[in-house]
């Protein structure tokens, strides 16, 4: 509940005249700081573990990079969708699949650090117990 409070209220922030920019890591940091036990999301679904970036894909504009790794396996890269640039909460389209599929149950951990553009960097960690939806 408390998650989709921020959302709206991020959203609504958005929305109106002198809407809040978000297209900075000095706009996005504050935001990615309070919501850091939400970054991912791990869904069980159709005999596969679903890992969900979508908070990391509305806020995609001021974070240059974002590295996951899962278990004890190699770091990658979650390319995300070009930054809107029009400075407001970035819209996450029909195109855009914001999760990766990995074989039901393997997910145990995961570590997710973004990369700022402003060079800057913040990580966290999880089980999948603390991102299992």
């Amino acid at each position: 509940m408390r998650l989709l409070g921020m959302l709206t209220l991020a959203a609504a922030l958005a929305a109106g005249p002198g809407a809040a920019q978000f297209d900075t890591s000095e706009q996005v940091k504050p935001i990615l700081k309070m919501i850091k036990p939400q970054w991912v999301s791990l869904r069980e679904y159709d005999g596969q573990d679903l890992l969900y970036f979508t908070l990391l894909e509305v806020y995609r504009c001021g974070i240059e990079q974002i590295r996951y790794r899962v278990n004890d396996g190699k770091p990658k890269v979650w390319q995300t969708a070009p930054c809107d640039g029009d400075g407001t909460f970035s819209e996450i389209g029909a195109e855009i699949v914001p999760y990766t599929g990995f074989p039901l149950g393997s997910v145990k951990s995961l570590r997710v650090e973004l990369t700022y553009d402003d060079g800057s960097s913040e990580w966290a960690e999880y089980d999948r117990g603390d991102v299992l939806q």
